[in-house]
């Protein structure tokens, strides 16, 4: 017999070799029925996977990431199984699950075409109705050789799993056999709901110089009513792009000339500037000073602080006097310089010194996505140095300062906490010691966190803040990084009480993350109406003729003096279309003044928040909006 801890450390004992699926449906049919995965011992796996020793055991459904995740990639192997009907001579790349869907690369076929997405569904359903079951099989390489002949992208990484020494193993589900780690569903018949969305062009393992495939996204739902929603999710997403809206409410531009390189224009440059004054306001408030380091520094510096050895890839480099130098991909060396400045004591610290740093980091180009992916931004960096006593109270003190600034603009977000990669500087000691504090601070703070094994820094784990934004996506802003690496490569120390000199602990935090792809998340959030403290144009005065454009002028003037973003809209046209054009635009406030506003010293406000509107004096009108801007009202 073998002891299984379940949810809410309820144990239970079953038979050795007992797997998830059984112990599932022990506990009740709805639970088995809505299973999609398990994960054991805190690693995903199937529900076939037998147990064969004392474990915990959660039973995963569509509700659970990784559950999701089994759900996708199933769905993706079903399609790919389709597309093997339809169009047999198809080489098959690979097809993991994303966030919301799939894509699965294909080879050896022309681009699809929206109507043949039908037909590719029209498949998948037939596979679907015929519940194949999903099973798993471990195999040799000789076996995968033989397998997959004829499937050169699979041949390619059977070799290389075999040469890093992997277990292989393939999934099959009636006359489809993928190579694949799982976990999977255990049968075709739960994918309820599919659709293929779009496909688009994508190089062989992301290099250029290799064979372009085409790359089929979709997604899957276990019921048609959820499917629905998300496909109104995306229609909704397509009229909020920030690509679309910055171009029409000229905010920024993407150009030819500098791929990944935004333009910001005026009022883009007012948004920008906006958030990072209320950037600096909570900042000076919460104890940081601001300082501002090199952009290009030279290699000896990257290779003291590991970047040239573990992240060159993402860097431009260039030679000046004959010597190596890199534009900065990241602030925190430069920070280590800073402090390096002068000596401290322990009473200086803890020290929170923040940048506003310009870096630049090389993307492929098929990656560059609007703001969302470029190749230089703004990080809102900042770098706590520490005694080791004060680690837990700094973490706090962060996580209350992301979530004042998530909370004024209406976000809801989850935590990850990203542990050690293999691709990693210092000793496991360490990052244990840097894991556990990050911990005590989430659980003194009462706050849920999910584990991200394995995804933390090159230099030290990190909690990361996802936003959930107005129609329910997830974005990746926020991040608290922990990092007993850099403080000692580069020798940092402080004078203790003891009179002897210790090495301080170091925080690397943002807030925003990228300030660009802030602006880019705010933009579809709020659809490009701003609140109005953030609004580029707050008011536009509309004057009715000719004769009220002297008035319409003197108004601005005055709100213009007391701080207010204001225009006015004096062209010769009809009063309809000047007002259709500032709802547009997404203006938060219209003043329109004809002649009883003048005679009256009054104007007529047409406001977004209809509750907003009405007749009021000039002055009624500069105190409201006063109001509005210092609360940072939504």
């Amino acid at each position: 017999m073998i002891r299984v801890t379940l949810k809410d450390n309820v144990v239970k004992e079953f038979e050795a070799g007992v797997c998830p699926a059984d112990i599932a449906k022990s506990l009740g049919m709805g639970l088995y029925k809505a299973a999609c995965a398990a994960r054991v011992d805190g690693e995903a796996c199937d529900l076939r996977t037998p147990l064969e020793k004392d474990c915990s055991l959660e039973i995963l459904t569509f509700e659970d990431k990784d559950g999701k995740h089994a759900f996708w990639h199933t769905a993706a192997h079903v399609m790919a199984q389709a597309i093997q009907h339809l169009w047999p001579q198809a080489k098959f790349g690979i097809g993991p699950a994303l966030d919301d869907g799939w894509y699965y690369d294909i080879g050896g076929v022309e681009p699809f075409t929206p109507e043949q997405f039908a037909d590719i569904e029209a498949e998948m359903k037939k596979i679907v109705k015929a519940d194949l079951p999903v099973e798993k099989r471990f195999i040799t390489l000789e076996e995968g050789r033989e397998l997959f002949a004829g499937q050169d992208y699979k041949l390619e990484l059977l070799e290389e799993y075999a040469e890093k020494g992997w277990q292989l193993s393939i999934y099959t589900q009636g006359d489809f056999t993928d190579l694949c780690a799982g976990p999977h569903l255990m049968s075709t018949g739960a994918l309820k709901a599919v659709k293929i969305l779009s496909t688009a062009s994508a190089y062989w393992r992301g290099d250029a110089s290799r064979d372009s495939l085409c790359r089929v996204y979709g997604t899957a739902f276990p019921k048609a009513s959820e499917l629905e929603a998300h496909l109104a999710m995306l229609e909704e997403a397509k009229k909020r792009d920030h690509r679309k809206l910055g171009k029409e409410l000229g905010l920024f531009a993407l150009m030819e000339e500098g791929p990944g390189f935004p333009f910001f224009l005026p009022k883009g440059m007012l948004l920008k500037n906006t958030l990072i004054d209320y950037w600096r306001e909570v900042h000076h408030k919460a104890g940081y000073q601001e300082v501002s380091t090199p952009m290009i520094l030279n290699r000896s510096l990257w290779e003291r602080s590991g970047h040239w050895d573990h992240y060159k890839q993402n860097m431009y480099t260039t030679v000046i006097d004959d010597t190596d130098f890199a534009i900065k991909p990241m602030n925190c060396p430069g920070g280590m310089l800073v402090y390096k400045t002068q000596p401290h004591s322990y009473r200086d610290l803890p020290l929170r010194v923040g940048e506003l740093g310009l870096v630049h980091r090389h993307e492929l180009s098929g990656a560059l996505h609007g703001l969302m992916r470029v190749r230089c931004f703004t990080q809102d960096d900042a770098h706590i140095f520490m005694m080791p006593s004060q680690i837990k109270d700094e973490i706090i003190g962060v996580v209350r300062l992301i979530d004042q600034v998530y909370s004024l603009f209406g976000f809801e977000y989850h935590i990850e906490l990203s542990t050690m990669p293999e691709d990693h500087m210092g000793a496991l000691e360490d990052w244990e010691m840097a894991t556990d504090a990050l911990k005590a601070a989430m659980d003194e703070l009462g706050r849920p966190y999910e584990i991200n094994e394995g995804d933390g820094a090159f230099y030290g784990p990190k909690l990361d803040f996802h936003l959930v934004d107005a129609i329910g996506r997830t974005w990746q802003c926020g991040t608290i990084q922990l990092d007993f690496q850099l403080p000692e490569r580069f020798e940092l120390e402080y004078i203790g009480e003891d009179g002897q000199k210790h090495r301080p602990v170091m925080v690397h935090r943002v807030v925003f993350g990228s300030i660009e792809r802030f602006i880019g998340i705010l933009i579809e959030h709020f659809a490009g109406a701003f609140p109005v403290w953030l609004a580029p144009e707050q008011v536009r005065m509309i004057p009715i003729s000719e004769a009220h454009r002297e008035y319409a002028r003197k108004v601005a003037a005055e709100l213009d003096e007391a701080g207010i973003r204001v225009t006015v809209d004096d062209r010769n046209e009809k009063m309809g279309y000047k007002i259709r054009q500032a709802q547009l635009e997404k203006v938060p406030y219209m003043l329109v003044v004809g002649a009883k506003e003048m005679e009256d010293g009054t104007v007529s406000v047409r406001a977004r928040k209809e509750e907003k509107g009405g007749t009021k004096t000039v002055a009624e009108f500069k105190a409201q909006i006063l109001e509005e801007i210092a609360s940072r009202e939504r």
